[in-house]
């Protein structure tokens, strides 16, 4: 009797094989031997695309726009199975950096802080977005993730802006990096976040698993609703 194989599908990433077993996901079984094999039909939809499955989420309307902007990108984003979400609609005390599977509908949810030059007063919420060089604030929209790098803050992610109000990124130096006032003590004594200078920063414990999420040639979408 003739076996049929499993498929696996392969989410790529930085660091993967190191992460638990919960982000890694496999196809599903084949059709057992013996069971004629059905006319081929067009992929279904993933549980997740469908929104009931994300509308009670708190970031369920930043995931809209980020799923227009891989429609609007889609030939500069050469993997769409997870995007990134930096929802600054929230406060930098609260978990509002977002890596949702598209294929699962699972989410990871990290701190990240804001630019200095988007929260002057530093009163833990974003003001204002700018593209500006020398702002020292965060840009909004689309963003490709790049290349792991080891620079002044140790491990780092490039991001190449796509859209024309964050299309000085490289040119500005913005990464996905960590830092230490990142973090639940600092929140514990500030009751909030230390600035960066536009940067995505995140906990420095938590900067691996980041990095390894997301990995090259994804979709990081920043917006503030």
């Amino acid at each position: 009797m003739d076996r049929r194989t499993f498929s696996r599908l392969a989410l790529s990433g930085i660091g993967l094989a190191m992460l638990p077993r919960s982000v890694a996901f496999g196809a599903t079984a084949m059709p057992s031997a013996g069971v004629p094999s059905p006319v081929p039909m067009p992929a279904a939809v993933p549980p997740f695309s469908q929104p009931t499955a994300y509308a009670a989420k708190p970031y369920a309307r930043l995931l809209d726009r980020a799923r227009a902007a891989l429609d609007r990108h889609g030939g500069s984003i050469a993997l769409r199975d997870r995007v990134a979400l930096a929802d600054f609609t929230a406060a930098s005390r609260d978990l509002r950096f977002h890596i949702v599977d598209l294929i699962s509908g699972q989410a990871s949810s990290y701190l990240v802080a804001h630019g200095r030059g988007s929260d002057p007063a530093h009163s833990g919420w974003l003001q204002s977005f700018s593209n500006e060089p020398g702002s020292l604030a965060t840009s909004d929209g689309a963003y490709r993730t790049g290349e792991i790098y080891y620079g002044v803050h140790g491990a780092a992610m490039r991001l190449a802006g796509l859209e024309r109000h964050n299309n000085n990124a490289e040119a500005r130096a913005i990464v996905i990096h960590g830092a230490d006032y990142v973090s639940e003590d600092h929140i514990a004594s500030w009751g909030k976040l230390g600035r960066s200078e536009g940067c995505f920063a995140v906990a420095r414990h938590m900067l691996p698993q980041v990095l390894g999420l997301l990995g090259p040639g994804r979709l990081l979408y920043a917006d503030k609703l």
